[in-house]
Protein backbone atom coordinates (compact mmCIF):
# COMPACT_ATOMS: atom_id res chain seq x y z
CA UNK A 1 0.00 0.00 0.00
CA UNK A 2 1.00 3.50 -0.12
CA UNK A 3 1.68 4.13 3.19
CA UNK A 4 3.72 0.82 3.40
CA UNK A 5 5.78 2.33 0.57
CA UNK A 6 6.26 5.44 2.78
CA UNK A 7 6.77 3.54 5.90
CA UNK A 8 9.58 1.66 4.33
CA UNK A 9 11.05 4.19 2.44
CA UNK A 10 11.22 6.35 5.60
CA UNK A 11 12.92 3.19 7.33
CA UNK A 12 15.85 2.73 4.80
CA UNK A 13 16.22 6.28 4.51
CA UNK A 14 17.07 6.76 8.37
CA UNK A 15 19.17 3.62 8.27
CA UNK A 16 21.50 5.19 5.32
CA UNK A 17 21.81 8.00 7.35
CA UNK A 18 22.77 7.10 10.62
CA UNK A 19 26.32 5.57 8.87
CA UNK A 20 26.20 7.96 6.24
CA UNK A 21 26.27 5.43 3.18
CA UNK A 22 23.98 3.68 0.70
CA UNK A 23 22.54 0.77 1.94
CA UNK A 24 24.06 -1.50 -1.00
CA UNK A 25 27.46 -0.61 0.97
CA UNK A 26 26.58 -1.91 4.56
CA UNK A 27 26.08 -5.23 5.54
CA UNK A 28 25.13 -7.19 8.85
CA UNK A 29 27.23 -5.63 11.27
CA UNK A 30 26.23 -2.24 9.97
CA UNK A 31 22.28 -3.78 10.15
CA UNK A 32 22.91 -5.41 13.92
CA UNK A 33 24.26 -2.30 15.24
CA UNK A 34 21.92 -0.20 13.92
CA UNK A 35 19.14 -2.22 14.98
CA UNK A 36 20.52 -2.25 18.46
CA UNK A 37 21.24 1.25 18.74
CA UNK A 38 17.50 2.17 17.62
CA UNK A 39 16.44 -0.42 20.48
CA UNK A 40 19.34 0.15 23.24
CA UNK A 41 19.76 3.93 22.70
CA UNK A 42 16.68 5.41 21.21
CA UNK A 43 14.33 3.07 22.92
CA UNK A 44 11.98 3.04 19.68
CA UNK A 45 8.72 1.14 20.32
CA UNK A 46 8.43 -2.84 19.09
CA UNK A 47 6.28 -1.26 16.38
CA UNK A 48 8.67 0.89 15.64
CA UNK A 49 11.51 -1.46 15.60
CA UNK A 50 9.42 -4.02 13.67
CA UNK A 51 8.55 -1.43 10.76
CA UNK A 52 12.57 -0.82 10.50
CA UNK A 53 12.68 -4.77 10.64
CA UNK A 54 10.26 -5.18 8.10
CA UNK A 55 11.81 -2.27 5.88
CA UNK A 56 15.60 -3.83 5.68
CA UNK A 57 13.77 -7.43 5.07
CA UNK A 58 12.45 -6.31 2.26
CA UNK A 59 15.29 -3.80 1.24
CA UNK A 60 17.99 -6.62 0.85
CA UNK A 61 15.95 -9.36 -0.37
CA UNK A 62 13.90 -7.65 -3.22
CA UNK A 63 15.91 -4.72 -4.32
CA UNK A 64 19.48 -5.71 -3.25
CA UNK A 65 18.96 -9.18 -4.03
CA UNK A 66 21.08 -10.58 -0.56
CA UNK A 67 18.80 -12.14 1.22
CA UNK A 68 21.51 -13.51 3.13
CA UNK A 69 21.76 -10.60 5.34
CA UNK A 70 18.29 -10.65 6.77
CA UNK A 71 18.17 -14.37 7.77
CA UNK A 72 17.06 -14.26 11.48
CA UNK A 73 16.55 -10.86 12.08
CA UNK A 74 14.54 -11.07 15.12
CA UNK A 75 11.03 -9.22 15.23
CA UNK A 76 10.27 -7.30 18.41
CA UNK A 77 7.35 -8.46 20.39
CA UNK A 78 5.13 -6.59 23.12
CA UNK A 79 2.91 -8.08 25.95
CA UNK A 80 -0.32 -9.16 24.61
CA UNK A 81 -3.23 -7.33 26.42
CA UNK A 82 -6.88 -7.90 25.69
CA UNK A 83 -7.76 -4.57 23.23
CA UNK A 84 -9.68 -1.57 24.26
CA UNK A 85 -13.52 -1.75 23.93
CA UNK A 86 -15.91 1.35 24.60
CA UNK A 87 -19.15 -0.09 26.40
CA UNK A 88 -22.30 1.26 24.24
CA UNK A 89 -22.54 4.07 26.76
CA UNK A 90 -18.90 5.79 26.63
CA UNK A 91 -18.62 5.22 22.58
CA UNK A 92 -22.10 7.24 22.71
CA UNK A 93 -20.50 10.08 24.99
CA UNK A 94 -17.60 9.74 22.30
CA UNK A 95 -19.49 10.47 19.54
CA UNK A 96 -21.26 13.09 21.45
CA UNK A 97 -18.22 14.80 22.26
CA UNK A 98 -17.15 15.17 18.66
CA UNK A 99 -17.08 18.88 17.85
CA UNK A 100 -16.73 19.68 14.19
CA UNK A 101 -19.22 17.77 11.48
CA UNK A 102 -16.35 16.53 9.43
CA UNK A 103 -15.26 14.59 12.61
CA UNK A 104 -18.51 13.23 13.79
CA UNK A 105 -18.50 11.33 9.53
CA UNK A 106 -15.38 10.30 10.06
CA UNK A 107 -16.01 8.67 13.44
CA UNK A 108 -19.44 7.68 13.32
CA UNK A 109 -18.35 5.67 9.53
CA UNK A 110 -15.09 4.37 11.10
CA UNK A 111 -16.94 2.79 14.06
CA UNK A 112 -20.78 1.68 12.33
CA UNK A 113 -18.71 -0.07 9.05
CA UNK A 114 -15.52 -1.14 11.23
CA UNK A 115 -13.31 -0.39 8.87
CA UNK A 116 -9.61 0.86 8.92
CA UNK A 117 -8.22 4.34 9.72
CA UNK A 118 -6.43 4.02 6.48
CA UNK A 119 -9.47 3.00 4.57
CA UNK A 120 -12.07 5.76 5.64
CA UNK A 121 -9.34 8.62 4.95
CA UNK A 122 -9.19 7.03 1.37
CA UNK A 123 -13.28 7.00 0.99
CA UNK A 124 -14.82 8.37 -2.11
CA UNK A 125 -18.38 9.48 -3.08
CA UNK A 126 -18.64 6.83 -5.38
CA UNK A 127 -18.01 4.59 -2.50
CA UNK A 128 -21.13 4.95 -1.05
CA UNK A 129 -24.00 2.61 -2.51
CA UNK A 130 -27.01 4.19 -0.24
CA UNK A 131 -29.15 1.31 -1.88
CA UNK A 132 -27.95 -1.29 -0.25
CA UNK A 133 -26.53 0.06 2.70
CA UNK A 134 -22.85 -0.49 2.05
CA UNK A 135 -19.52 1.16 1.84
CA UNK A 136 -17.26 -0.11 -1.14
CA UNK A 137 -13.62 -0.57 0.60
CA UNK A 138 -11.25 -0.54 -2.52
CA UNK A 139 -7.65 -1.96 -1.92
CA UNK A 140 -8.55 -2.67 1.59
CA UNK A 141 -5.37 -4.63 3.55
CA UNK A 142 -3.93 -7.18 1.44
CA UNK A 143 -4.83 -5.29 -1.81
CA UNK A 144 -8.85 -6.31 -1.46
CA UNK A 145 -11.61 -4.99 -2.31
CA UNK A 146 -14.52 -5.55 -0.26
CA UNK A 147 -18.32 -4.40 0.94
CA UNK A 148 -18.44 -2.84 4.66
CA UNK A 149 -22.04 -2.34 6.26
CA UNK A 150 -23.31 1.06 6.45
CA UNK A 151 -25.89 2.10 9.09
CA UNK A 152 -28.88 4.40 8.35
CA UNK A 153 -27.45 7.55 10.47
CA UNK A 154 -23.74 7.03 8.88
CA UNK A 155 -25.25 7.89 5.69
CA UNK A 156 -27.49 10.65 6.73
CA UNK A 157 -24.22 12.05 8.14
CA UNK A 158 -22.53 11.36 5.32
CA UNK A 159 -25.28 13.47 3.26
CA UNK A 160 -25.03 16.15 5.33
CA UNK A 161 -20.87 16.10 5.22
CA UNK A 162 -21.60 16.03 1.47
CA UNK A 163 -23.55 19.29 1.44
CA UNK A 164 -22.00 20.78 3.60
CA UNK A 165 -18.26 20.52 2.01
CA UNK A 166 -19.82 21.71 -1.47
CA UNK A 167 -20.73 18.27 -3.38
CA UNK A 168 -17.12 16.78 -3.15
CA UNK A 169 -16.95 14.46 -6.40
CA UNK A 170 -13.70 12.41 -5.38
CA UNK A 171 -12.79 12.18 -2.12
CA UNK A 172 -14.82 12.66 0.68
CA UNK A 173 -12.59 13.57 3.00
CA UNK A 174 -9.43 15.65 1.06
CA UNK A 175 -6.40 16.51 2.70
CA UNK A 176 -6.92 20.87 3.67
CA UNK A 177 -3.63 21.59 2.23
CA UNK A 178 -3.24 19.67 -0.82
CA UNK A 179 -7.22 18.03 -2.03
CA UNK A 180 -5.92 15.84 -4.32
CA UNK A 181 -5.00 13.61 -1.42
CA UNK A 182 -7.03 11.64 1.59
CA UNK A 183 -6.84 13.60 4.99
CA UNK A 184 -3.89 12.74 7.27
CA UNK A 185 -4.38 9.74 9.28
CA UNK A 186 -2.87 11.52 12.11
CA UNK A 187 -5.43 14.32 11.95
CA UNK A 188 -8.44 11.52 12.79
CA UNK A 189 -6.09 10.15 15.56
CA UNK A 190 -5.98 13.58 16.87
CA UNK A 191 -9.33 14.33 16.30
CA UNK A 192 -10.09 11.13 18.12
CA UNK A 193 -8.20 11.48 21.59
CA UNK A 194 -9.69 15.03 21.94
CA UNK A 195 -13.21 13.89 21.56
CA UNK A 196 -12.18 10.98 24.23
CA UNK A 197 -10.79 13.50 26.77
CA UNK A 198 -13.93 15.98 26.30
CA UNK A 199 -15.83 12.58 26.69
CA UNK A 200 -14.35 12.12 30.34
CA UNK A 201 -13.12 8.54 29.19
CA UNK A 202 -10.29 7.32 30.64
CA UNK A 203 -9.66 4.56 28.89
CA UNK A 204 -6.71 4.81 26.13
CA UNK A 205 -8.67 5.32 22.91
CA UNK A 206 -7.48 5.11 19.16
CA UNK A 207 -8.60 4.39 16.19
CA UNK A 208 -8.71 1.16 16.12
CA UNK A 209 -10.57 0.65 19.34
CA UNK A 210 -13.78 2.01 16.93
CA UNK A 211 -12.78 -1.37 15.31
CA UNK A 212 -12.32 -3.75 18.01
CA UNK A 213 -15.61 -1.84 19.86
CA UNK A 214 -17.74 -2.71 16.62
CA UNK A 215 -16.69 -6.44 16.22
CA UNK A 216 -16.95 -6.93 19.85
CA UNK A 217 -20.63 -5.00 19.92
CA UNK A 218 -22.02 -7.05 17.14
CA UNK A 219 -20.56 -10.64 18.65
CA UNK A 220 -22.61 -9.07 21.92
CA UNK A 221 -25.57 -9.02 19.90
CA UNK A 222 -25.07 -12.91 18.87
CA UNK A 223 -23.61 -11.90 15.15
CA UNK A 224 -21.56 -14.89 14.64
CA UNK A 225 -17.66 -14.69 14.78
CA UNK A 226 -16.80 -15.90 11.52
CA UNK A 227 -19.33 -13.12 9.95
CA UNK A 228 -18.15 -10.59 11.72
CA UNK A 229 -14.50 -11.59 10.85
CA UNK A 230 -15.33 -11.34 7.30
CA UNK A 231 -17.21 -7.40 7.82
CA UNK A 232 -13.95 -6.75 8.93
CA UNK A 233 -11.69 -8.29 6.15
CA UNK A 234 -9.95 -10.48 7.79
CA UNK A 235 -8.43 -12.91 5.67
CA UNK A 236 -9.69 -16.06 7.33
CA UNK A 237 -13.00 -14.76 8.63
Amino acid sequence: SPRTEYIYSHMVARFAAHFGRSPDRLGRPQIDEYLLFIRDVKNVSYCWWNQCVCALRFLYRYVLDRPQLVQRIPYGHRERHLPVVLSIDELRAFLAAIRSLRDRVLLTVLYSAGIRLGEVCRLRVGDIDSSRLLLRIRQGKGHKDRFAPLSPIALDLLRQWWLASGHPKELLFPNKKDPSRPISPSTVQRAVKIAARDAGLTKRVSPHTLRHSFATHLVDQGSAVYAVGVMLGHAHG
